[in-house]
C-alpha cells in the first residue's frame, strides 16, 4: 500500500497536532514522519505529515474538514511527480543540472516542457525527450511579452503544470503571470539577496570587494527579486579574483541552491508564510 503526504496550514491554537493525528489513528494509519512549526509573528501553524499505508485517502477528507480548524490542507501520494515547466535564456548550467537530476531520480518531478526566449537549448531538450518552445521577445514590440506569456499560460494549462522554474531566465515576468502563478514560480537569483538585486549582481559584488558570493532561490512576485526566500548558499572569494571568477564560482552555488529548492517544493516541504517561507528540510 502507498504512503502519502498531508500538508496543513491554519491559524495557530492548542490541540491541532492531537486533532489531526487522532484522525489518522482512528483509521489505523501509521505516521512515518511529522514536522510542525507555529509562527509566533503570523500566528500560523504549519505541519507536514508523511503517513501510510493506504491506497485511497478520500475517506479522510470529511473528518479533517470537520475539525473546524479553518485550515488549508492537501493530501498527495508521496511518489507523485508534480509537473514542472522550466524557463531559461542563454545560460544553461541550472537547466542542465535540473534535467540531469530529474533523469537520475534525484528530483521527483516530471518536466514535460521547456520554454526559452532563445533557441540555444532546443538540442538539449530534445536529448531528454522534452518539448521545447522558443518564444522570443522583441524589444521593438511592446506587445510581444504579453503575447509570449499568453502562450506560456496556455502551455501551463495544457500540461497541467504545478510549478514554473526560472533556471536563469533573464526576463522580468509581468504582474499578470506572477498573479496567475502566485506561489508557483521559483527563481534562482545569482546573488545572496537582499543584496545586489537586478542585473549583473556578481559585478556589483566585485565592485564592492565582497568576501562571499552566493545564490538565492525564491518565489517570484511582481516586485523584482523580493519574493519569499526558500534557500540560500554562499562561497568564499578573495581580493585577487576577478568578476569572471566570481561568476564561475557562483554558477556552482546556483545549481545547488535551485536544485534544493525544487526538491523541497516537490516533496511538499515548502510553505508560504506571508513574506517568508517555512521549509521542513
Amino acid at each position: 500500500m502507498a504512503t502519502h503526504l498531508l500538508t496543513f496550514t491554519c491559524p495557530d491554537k492548542a490541540g491541532i497536532v492531537y486533532a489531526v493525528t487522532g484522525v489518522l489513528a482512528h483509521y489505523q494509519l501509521t505516521i512515518l514522519d511529522l514536522q510542525q512549526y507555529s509562527d509566533p509573528d503570523t500566528k500560523t501553524f504549519f505541519m507536514r505529515v508523511h503517513f501510510g499505508h493506504v491506497d485511497d485517502t478520500s475517506h479522510l477528507l470529511q473528518p479533517l474538514n470537520s475539525l473546524n480548524l479553518h485550515t488549508t490542507f492537501q493530501i498527495h501520494p508521496s511518489t507523485l511527480k508534480p509537473k514542472v515547466l522550466i524557463m531559461v535564456s542563454k545560460i544553461g548550467h541550472c537547466l542542465n543540472d535540473l534535467l540531469y537530476r530529474q533523469r537520475a531520480g534525484l528530483l521527483n518531478v516530471d518536466v514535460p516542457v521547456i520554454v526559452s526566449n532563445h533557441p540555444d537549448f532546443e538540442p538539449l531538450a530534445k536529448s531528454y525527450g522534452i518539448d521545447f518552445h522558443h518564444l522570443p521577445i522583441s524589444a521593438k514590440d511592446p506587445t510581444s511579452k504579453d503575447a509570449q506569456e499568453s502562450k506560456i499560460l496556455s502551455l501551463i494549462k495544457e500540461h497541467n503544470i504545478e510549478l514554473v522554474v526560472l533556471a536563469r531566465y533573464m526576463q522580468i515576468l509581468t504582474p499578470n503571470l506572477c498573479a496567475e502563478m502566485s506561489g508557483r514560480i521559483i527563481n534562482i537569483h545569482h546573488s545572496f539577496l537582499p543584496s545586489f538585486k537586478g542585473a549583473k549582481p556578481y559585478h556589483q559584488a566585485y565592485d564592492r570587494g565582497v568576501k562571499i558570493v552566493g545564490a538565492t532561490a525564491h518565489f517570484v512576485t511582481k516586485d523584482l527579486d523580493e519574493g519569499p526566500i526558500i534557500e540560500q548558499q554562499v562561497t568564499h572569494v578573495g581580493h585577487a579574483q576577478s568578476a569572471k571568477d566570481l561568476v564561475d564560482r557562483g554558477a556552482t552555488v546556483e545549481t545547488q541552491v535551485l536544485a534544493s529548492a525544487v526538491k523541497w517544493w516537490s516533496e511538499r516541504r515548502v510553505f508560504l508564510n506571508q513574506t517568508k517561507t517555512v521549509v521542513f528540510n
